[in-house]
């Protein structure tokens, strides 16, 4: 969520970003400042009243101590009616207030300077490219028919079970999937991030933390009776332990990592794009969260994506690193770096990782702050997966086949899988 004190600052500049985000209403922000100066307006007059409120209190008190009851009578008579005036003006100035919540949670992230020009993915900047020239058998396989083929993932039951998107994995791919979410863990362990096992269902107020809400609404999961949702990624519910929280300069910052499942209703259409796993309704991801001072907050970004950056490399999979062009990011983001991999019997790139600096849009909604040298400022937050599993499993099946049929496994996962072969 915006800060409507940077607005009035430098408007310009927030309109230049959401021109380069393609928002069309950007006479939103006009309303937020005419809102928020009538809300200013509104707080003087209520100011005014109290103020006259307390000192009709103090002379009554006076008055009674003189004995002087009649003239308290009348007095108090004037207190009334200045109650009710200052009831009716607070319940303007809240109404004032939720409408400008309304429009800030309408209006999305200022793009990073550095955010490229653009509208469609197809303007996305490429940064970085590691795309080894993989050969692959004649007879090679797209991954939902070497899944069926091995006995590794079974999406028909799936559907029979749930419905499309909610693949069952199975024997050796069940092995490979829990061996990836481990190694996952240990490597962002070892580089220095917490882990932390959190809940799978979140309240309202930690969806509208993290910006899911109102946004995403219709892409999560609603558990009507109890009014929770289903968490699209461990984002939510990690970022959410500092909903509320005032930190001292001294503990940032906070690195934390997390598995869970993720849930996503609107999964994409149906077609080849969202074959096997392409796209899902239900799958596992390893996330990252930072924490940081603002000032740390885009070497952090960096640290992110080399770090995202090494585990795609261990794992022997082709890839590429594209920063977001501004029509393209996310709601919440200020910058973003997305990691997808190369499928090479698919011959096409599948996203596997959004590296995100959100600056302090999700700390303003979630009241975050860190103080220094007795003041107080809201600290910018960070996420990424590390990895995201579909489809490197999809790219790892597909890329590792070999002229016998058979699937090799990196040598960095042999120790987790205990096999070296499919």
């Amino acid at each position: 969520m915006l800060l409507i004190p940077s607005i009035k600052e430098n408007k310009d500049a927030f309109i230049s970003g959401l021109q380069k985000r393609h928002f069309k209403n950007i006479d939103l922000l006009d309303h937020l400042l005419e809102l928020d100066e009538e809300r200013k307006q509104m707080q003087l007059q209520l100011d005014n009243v109290l103020a006259e409120a307390n000192s009709l209190a103090k002379e009554i008190g006076v008055l009674i101590k003189e004995n002087k009851v009649e003239e308290a009578n009348q007095v108090k008579i004037k207190t009334t009616s200045s109650k009710e005036q200052s009831r009716v003006l607070q319940e303007k100035k809240t109404g004032i207030e939720n409408k400008i919540k309304e429009i800030l949670y309408k209006i999305p992230n200022i793009p990073h300077e550095s955010v490229p020009e653009g509208k469609t993915p197809e303007e996305n900047l490429v940064v970085f490219e590691q795309n080894e020239p993989i050969t692959l058998p004649n007879n090679a396989l797209p991954h939902w028919e070497l899944a069926k083929k091995h006995d590794l993932i079974d999406f028909e039951l799936g559907v029979k079970i749930t419905g499309a998107g909610f693949p069952v994995y199975k024997g050796k791919g069940a092995k490979l999937q829990r061996s990836l979410i481990n190694f996952f863990l240990d490597y962002n362990t070892n580089g220095g991030y917490g882990e932390i096992n959190p809940p799978y269902l979140v309240n309202e107020a930690s969806g509208f933390g993290t910006g899911q809400l109102p946004d995403k609404e219709g892409q999560m999961y609603h558990v009507g009776l109890d009014n929770l949702f289903l968490i699209p990624t461990a984002e939510v519910p990690v970022t959410n332990i500092f909903r509320d929280v005032l930190l001292e300069e001294k503990q940032l910052p906070i690195a934390l990592t997390a598995y869970t499942p993720c849930f996503r209703r609107e999964a994409g259409s149906y077609g080849k794009d969202v074959r096997g796993l392409n796209r899902l309704h239900q799958f596992d991801k390893v996330e990252i969260v930072r924490i940081e001072k603002p000032e740390n907050s885009y070497l952090a970004l960096d640290l992110m994506v080399e770090h995202v950056k090494s585990l795609l490399t261990i794992l022997e999979l082709p890839f590429r690193i594209l920063k977001l062009c501004g029509g393209d990011m996310g709601f919440t983001s200020a910058l973003t770096y997305d990691f997808e991999v190369y499928s090479t019997a698919q011959e096409k790139w599948l996203e596997v990782s959004s590296v995100s600096n959100f600056e302090t849009f999700q700390a303003n909604r979630l009241k975050l702050k860190f103080r220094s040298n007795g003041k107080t400022e809201f600290c910018h937050t960070l996420n990424g997966s590390s990895l995201a599993l579909p489809r490197i499993m999809a790219a790892l099946l597909e890329n590792n086949q070999m002229e016998d049929g058979k699937i090799k496994i990196p040598a960095a996962l042999a120790h987790y899988t205990t096999f070296t072969v499919i």
